[in-house]
């Protein structure tokens, strides 16, 4: 073997960034607590609005999941997946995801990196399920925390659902880790745009908006009724499918149709990151 192929003693590529290592970098940055706090604070906010405004009600006496809000900490829950889920939750997935690579490059430290040397392959592998992990932990916190807020105002009684009916909280709680698996899936096609745009720019704030930009004219696109049945093919039709979940007796075919729909585009999107990360020129 010629010296130019040789590596260091002991050098191993796959050693090189640990997971471990790269989650601990990202759990000390200033916006992971920022964006944790907004998350954790967000019930308390909801349940002081309720104390102000009085108990919810339906338009017309009809019951929709915001009417039932304050029936039971397991209902508050679900409302506090609901008001969020549209827009807030897209935010922390931007921005976890879109920070990734191009808060390096902005900071003039992914040359040094990968001059480690961390091949390139590896750093995306890393930051992107450190990203996921921390995006999937967003997800959990906020119906945690609701749960908790909303079982000490309102009681742990079972999950009135907006069909008519009621779920014991035995099985009120599964249905509930079940939706928010769902809008986990289906914010992955934001973290595949999020993750894409951060390996093209050095401008972390440009990589988070542009994915938010673009989730947001894919919900408007999905408004367009003019589209018709081309709105399937919108990762943002499906984004509430998980109301099927809620529902005397669970409805899975929605919610399949969206996952697969946010899996492929969310695949593709990390192949060009990974592909075109390969042969850039990193200068910062």
């Amino acid at each position: 073997m010629s010296a130019l192929t040789q590596s260091a003693p002991g050098y191993r590529a796959r050693r090189t960034l640990p997971f471990l290592v790269e989650t601990v970098r990202q759990l000390k940055r200033r916006r992971t607590l920022v964006m944790g706090l907004v998350l954790a604070l967000l019930p308390f906010v909801l349940a002081a609005a309720f104390a102000v405004g009085g108990t919810p009600g339906g338009a017309d006496g009809q019951l929709t999941l915001m009417a039932t809000a304050t029936r039971s900490g397991a209902n508050f829950a679900a409302t506090a997946l609901f008001v969020s889920a549209g827009f807030l939750l897209v935010v922390p997935v931007a921005l976890f995801c879109g920070d990734t690579v191009a808060s390096e490059a902005s900071w003039s430290s992914l040359r040094y990196l990968l001059a480690a040397p961390v091949p390139r392959s590896r750093l995306l592998l890393s930051k992107l399920l450190v990203a996921l992990w921390m995006s999937a932990a967003a997800m959990v916190v906020l119906p945690l925390v609701a749960l908790a807020v909303g079982t000490a105002a309102y009681g742990g009684g079972p999950l009135e659902l907006p069909t008519g009916g009621q779920l014991p909280l035995g099985q009120a709680l599964p249905r509930l880790a079940l939706v928010v698996a769902f809008v986990f899936v289906s914010q992955l096609v934001t973290a595949g745009l999020a993750f894409w745009l951060s390996t093209k720019t050095d401008a972390p704030l440009g990589a988070v908006g542009g994915a938010v930009g673009l989730t947001i004219i894919g919900n408007v696109l999905d408004a367009v009724t003019a589209l018709g049945d081309w709105r399937q093919f919108l990762p943002a039709h499906w984004q509430f499918a998980w109301i099927d979940a809620l529902q005397p007796q669970l409805e899975w075919s929605g919610m399949l149709k969206g996952s697969a729909v946010s899996v492929a585009y969310a695949l593709v999107l990390f192949a060009l990151a990974f592909r075109g990360f390969a042969r850039k020129d990193i200068v910062s």
